[in-house]
């Protein structure tokens, strides 16, 4: 599309940019490409197009951690983040503390995440807010707090229902996709799910990590076609229901005291290491990605 070809003054970039490794060039950016929105690729392999900043500070939010340069998104992760924060005033906080959404023109990052690469996603603190006038300081030495016990079995004292309310209220919004939590916490909601919950509780889905913050995605955008949502569904990977059944428990069972496996008495063939996000080079990457990063 228009918005993302590449000028003449960009071709010379491009062609230097080879192999190098794709988190170094986009973790490198510090402001948005000039042109239109749009995610490219996929959650964990992709670009963010005209990406947008969060204000540092609003009426309902902090953005955290100013330090890394990650409060950039999408036009549609920062309305949905402004909207969210304005709901958490209504269960009963604040606001939000808002962590890490994306770089500014998206792709694999230097630490940390293998996703938050297209600008629809984002990591939202379980610390409801006792202040929104943190000082950069103190944003940077200030930390969330646990909703997970240590054993992973169960929800800490920190857990309330309105943190219950507020991830209800963001998997009820039509532009999220799923929201990622601690295995605890799903368990947690699904003692009290109905099933007219189904529709919302199937997209909270069980992840390991994530005990002081939950991780938002947000579908792609209507007429975003070099955009890829997510498969499978969570409807198919809640066969339909909320996310409430023996997929859920794996959690708690297998996933921590994984069963022994027979011995084998074949020798077996070694495979080959998967590489990670942080060895991408940029044609790892969609090629639309090249414009992105050598766009002014």
């Amino acid at each position: 599309m228009a918005a993302l070809l590449v000028t003449a003054a960009c071709a010379a970039p491009i062609a230097s940019y080879g192999e190098q490794l794709a988190n170094k060039l986009f973790g490198a950016k510090t402001d948005a490409s000039d042109q239109k929105p749009m995610p490219v690729g996929t959650y964990a392999k992709g670009c963010s197009a005209g990406a947008v900043q969060l204000p540092e500070t609003g009426p309902t939010w902090q953005a955290m951690r100013l330090s890394r340069g990650r409060n950039w998104g999408q036009p549609a992760m920062i309305d949905f983040l402004q909207d969210l924060s304005r709901e958490a005033v209504n269960v009963g906080w604040k606001g939000l503390y808002i962590g890490d959404i994306s770089q500014p023109r998206g792709g694999p990052m230097t630490s940390g995440h293998a996703s938050h690469q297209i600008g629809l996603d984002a990591d939202i603190w379980m610390l409801p807010p006792s202040s929104l006038n943190l000082s950069r300081a103190q944003r940077e030495s200030i930390s969330s707090i646990p909703v997970r016990s240590s054993d992973q079995r169960s929800v800490t004292k920190n857990w309330t229902r309105s943190h219950a309310a507020l991830l209800k209220a963001a998997a009820s919004d039509a532009r999220v996709d799923r929201i990622f939590v601690a295995a605890a916490v799903k368990i947690e909601m699904c003692k009290t799910a109905k099933s007219s919950d189904t529709p919302w509780l199937q997209k909270i889905r069980p992840i390991y990590g994530h005990d002081t913050h939950f991780h938002v995605r947000l579908k792609c955008p209507g007429g975003a076609s070099s955009c890829q949502t997510q498969k499978p569904t969570v409807s198919t990977l809640s066969k339909g229901g909320n996310g409430c059944d023996e997929t859920l428990q794996w959690w708690v069972t297998d996933y921590l005291n994984p069963p022994k496996a027979k011995p084998s008495t074949k020798p077996k063939k070694p495979t080959p290491r998967k590489r990670g996000v942080r060895e991408y080079t940029m044609a790892d990457l969609p090629n639309q990605c090249k414009n992105v990063l050598a766009s002014r």
